[in-house]
């Protein structure tokens, strides 16, 4: 039988996402991040890599979704609250829809910037 996680309190939660995921916030027991979009297609493209992330974790978010925006909310149901794994999927979350490829060396320059008709994640 599997231990279940114990969660944290409201104090070590704030303090982390302060620390390590400082454009999420904690609320009414849910960890929370909206991402903004310019438009539908992104919009479907960030629910569909959270998907891919969260089915690979075994973790699953509840999750928001409006025409330009995603709210993601993680909390781990057996626990009743935050724990690591909620850290863990949303560093995750983080890092592959905030990916940035014309910021680092390589051949990957990302989507061209000033055009409207490539426009993506409205970066924070």
């Amino acid at each position: 039988m599997v231990e279940r996680e114990a969660a944290m309190e409201e104090a070590e939660v704030t303090a982390r996402l302060a620390r390590e995921l400082p454009h999420w916030h904690l609320e009414k027991g849910w960890i929370r991040r909206r991402f903004r979009t310019h438009s539908w297609k992104a919009t479907l493209m960030v629910v569909n890599t959270v998907g891919h992330l969260a089915e690979a974790a075994w973790h699953h978010p509840d999750l928001t979704v409006s025409y330009a925006w995603v709210e993601v909310r993680l909390m781990t149901h057996t626990a009743k609250g935050i724990t690591a794994k909620d850290f863990a999927l949303a560093r995750k979350i983080e890092e592959v829809v905030c990916w940035q490829p014309g910021g680092e060396d390589g051949g990957l320059e990302g989507t061209p910037n000033g055009d409207p008709r490539f426009a993506y994640l409205k970066y924070d």
